[in-house]
């Protein structure tokens, strides 16, 4: 094996190619040529047995109705026993014979037979000229099993042939029985309405296995006893047939050649039907596809050794020539496009790596001039952190509480400003947590209260479980903010909500005004206006909506960010959607 190996290693690469891809293609082919007629096989078989089992369903279900019918004639009749009172003899006759005439009915005589003895038959004068011993036996079995429909065992009747019997009480205004109705089935007539159903054989067979359809000798799948009339199933057929499960099994058949069974599932009297299929049947129209692979594989073994050689020609050069160019470029960010030659796939390969090229280098600027961006976006917060308006007009609201005597109040506008001040710039990153961005939002609404009156009024409901996690500093104040001078304020007063709840794996803050709301045209004005336009003398900060927005953005992506929903005169609502982030995630660098 060894010499081997050395011997393939000293090859050529052309050489090398040439026989991997020959001895590879050959032998997947091989792989799939045997797959394909296994798979033809089994599906040819697979089809076969669902058509079985179509038509063995099928069959059950119209020797279901055809029984259901029968049953049918015995309920009417038994609702007659006005026609077994003495006089109605003639009126009996014919009612039966109606009945018998019926035209999809498989029942070949009927008979009413009175308590006395008397009895009606459908066909008068056969019955008073062959008569049937069996009447009392089924007389006393439609005594049994409370006044239902029963049943006989299949028999041999000299009025209706082979046969089984539905027979059924017939009872009076005070329950009293007065006479049994009895239906022979002509099980011959049943067996030459379901045979064209099935293409094979098939059996009809009870609970105990006795076959209630009339059997063929010429059949020669199924294994019969030797000189029997009629003829009969053997033995341990029969005790097979009793064994066979639900759907499709293998059985022995005639001369032990196997066989595929397959049995419906019982009818309400307990009778299964099995159609049979031999195995060889699946096979026979299969020899021909199977000389039809063995001439492909030779025509295609020839086929592949001529294309293997030219395929390992063909590629190795151009390839070699193409690693060569490849080699040479050492500067991503210079993009020193490769020439196009070929108009085969190599060319094609050759396309798709300058457009590969062309589109790093294009990442590389958008992230260049992101982290620009982001660097601006930044030192722009950081230069309009305070807006000096905000800290004159609170001092002098400060010094107005002061000439007033409103101590407490100075001492706690001062805290409020002061835990501001100290909120806004003691904090080294730019992250803190919900809570204490809350915190500082509760201190600017404290000043703002302290300056308008109660007209302001906000309320919180954060899930407790998110204030632990990470958010830009300054993100709510600036929507609140805005909700309170641009929705509250021209509404002479109201209240400003947030929400807070994890939702599809991202935390989602809302902000709601009861304000006066806002136009669809000026929904996109807020995120999409000029980031340099003079904020107002009220706000506490120059940073606008368009400034959260963006901020957010740059830092988790494109999901992100800012949503607005507004109504003239109802109010609007701000959806911040943010990624969760804890403070061990803001250490390792991680933002999305």
């Amino acid at each position: 094996m060894s010499k081997l190996i050395n011997w393939y290693g000293s090859l050529g690469l052309a050489t090398k190619q040439f026989i991997y891809l020959f001895i590879v293609t050959l032998l997947l082919v091989m792989v799939l040529a045997w797959r394909n007629l296994h798979e033809a096989e089994s599906l040819l078989k697979n089809q076969v047995i669902r058509d079985a089992e179509l038509l063995v369903g099928r069959t059950n279900q119209y020797i279901d109705a055809s029984l259901d019918n029968v049953e049918n004639m015995l309920l009417l009749l038994s609702t007659r026993s006005d026609l077994l009172k003495e006089g109605n003899e003639e009126t009996a006759f014919d009612t039966l014979r109606k009945f018998a005439n019926y035209n999809n009915s498989i029942a070949k005589t009927l008979y009413m037979v009175r308590s006395d003895g008397k009895v009606f038959a459908s066909t008068k004068v056969h019955y008073e000229i062959i008569g049937n011993p069996h009447l009392p036996g089924l007389y006393e079995l439609a005594l049994q099993n409370y006044g239902a429909i029963n049943v006989s065992e299949p028999y041999y009747s000299p009025m209706s042939g082979h046969t089984l019997a539905y027979v059924l009480p017939i009872t009076g205004t005070k329950k009293e029985v007065q006479g049994v109705v009895v239906a022979e089935v002509s099980l011959d007539l049943l067996t030459e309405r379901i045979s064209p159903m099935i293409y094979q054989s098939y059996a009809l067979f009870t609970r105990d296995g006795n076959v209630i359809n009339r059997l063929d000798s010429r059949d020669k799948l199924l294994p019969f006893r030797p000189a029997s009339y009629p003829p009969a199933l053997q033995d341990s057929f029969q005790e097979q047939l009793v064994s066979l499960k639900v759907g499709v099994s293998s059985i022995d058949g005639n001369a032990l050649k196997p066989l595929v069974a397959v049995k419906s599932t019982t009818n309400r009297l307990g009778w299964s039907l099995a159609a049979f299929i031999e195995e060889d049947y699946f096979y026979q129209d299969l020899k021909k596809l199977n000389n039809n692979y063995r001439t492909a594989s030779i025509v295609w073994t020839v086929v592949l050794l001529f294309s293997a050689y030219l395929l390992s020609r063909s590629f190795t050069k151009p390839i070699r020539r193409f690693v060569e160019k490849m080699d040479r470029l050492n500067d991503v960010q210079v993009v020193a496009k490769l020439p196009v030659t070929r108009r085969d796939e190599i060319g094609r390969l050759t396309q798709s790596y300058n457009a590969m090229l062309e589109r790093i280098q294009s990442l590389l600027q958008k992230t260049k001039s992101a982290e620009e961006q982001k660097k601006e976006y930044e030192l722009k917060m950081l230069r309009s952190q305070i807006a000096p308006h905000f800290l004159y007009n609170t001092l002098a609201c400060i010094s107005s509480l002061a000439k007033q005597q409103r101590i407490d109040e100075v001492r706690e506008t001062i805290r409020s400003l002061v835990k501001l001040l100290s909120f806004s710039f003691d904090k080294q990153s730019e992250y803190v947590s919900i809570e204490e961005e809350l915190e500082g939002l509760c201190m600017y609404m404290h000043i703002q209260q302290v300056r308008y009156g109660d007209q302001y009024r906000y309320e919180l409901d954060i899930d407790p479980s998110l204030l632990q996690y990470r958010i830009l500093k300054l993100t709510l104040q600036p929507l609140v903010e805005n909700a309170l001078f641009h929705g509250i304020t021209p509404h002479n007063g109201g209240v400003i909500t947030i929400k807070g709840k994890l939702e599809r794996s991202m935390i989602r803050l809302y902000v709601r005004d009861d304000g006066v709301g806002i136009s669809r045209d000026e929904i996109g004005k807020l995120l999409y206006s000029n980031p340099e336009q003079e904020c107002s003398k009220y706000r506490f900060t120059g940073i606008g909506l368009r400034n959260v927005h963006d901020r957010i953005r740059i830092h988790h992506g494109e999901p992100y960010g800012l949503r607005i929903g507004s109504l003239r005169g109802a109010g609007t609502v701000i959806r911040l959607d943010i990624p969760v982030l804890t403070e061990s995630d803001e250490h390792l660098g991680i933002w999305s």
